[in-house]
């Protein structure tokens, strides 16, 4: 009988769970920073539809959290542009940005109309700097 490398082994194993994209379990009871460090846990492991899913839970879990729903709505558009998937992002923080237009916008964390803000010019130059 054959024995198998045991690093063929952990790399097969880490292969496996790194390319999971599944649904994940999230506890019901988690709180908004509860799900905001397990996000940024899973996206320190490049573990980012992971990542994703907590935020979403948030925006799903906490609708009239609307700090906590400013900061998620970011960190997923981010995670599609440091994915790279362009569309994806710029709808993601177009959207957000859409709420700094509505008569509350004062109330809503700043951080996230400046950073958003920020990536969407940074994208414009990088597809520019590709056309030419």
């Amino acid at each position: 009988m054959k024995k198998l490398n045991p690093l063929l082994i952990c790399l097969l194993l880490m292969v496996t769970y790194s390319c999971r994209s599944g649904p994940i379990h999230i506890e019901d009871d988690l709180s908004p920073m509860e799900l905001i460090q397990k996000a940024q846990e899973a996206s320190d492991r490049n573990r980012l539809n992971d990542a994703i899913q907590f935020y979403q839970a948030i925006i799903d879990r906490f609708p009239s959290d609307i700090d906590s729903i400013c900061a998620a709505e970011y960190e997923i558009a981010f995670i599609h542009y440091k994915q790279g998937n362009y569309d994806i992002a710029k709808e993601g923080f177009n959207n957000l940005l859409a709420r700094y237009n509505e008569p509350d916008a004062a109330l809503l964390p700043q951080q996230f109309r400046v950073l958003s803000n920020i990536v969407l010019e940074r994208m414009d130059e990088i597809e520019a700097s590709r056309r030419r």
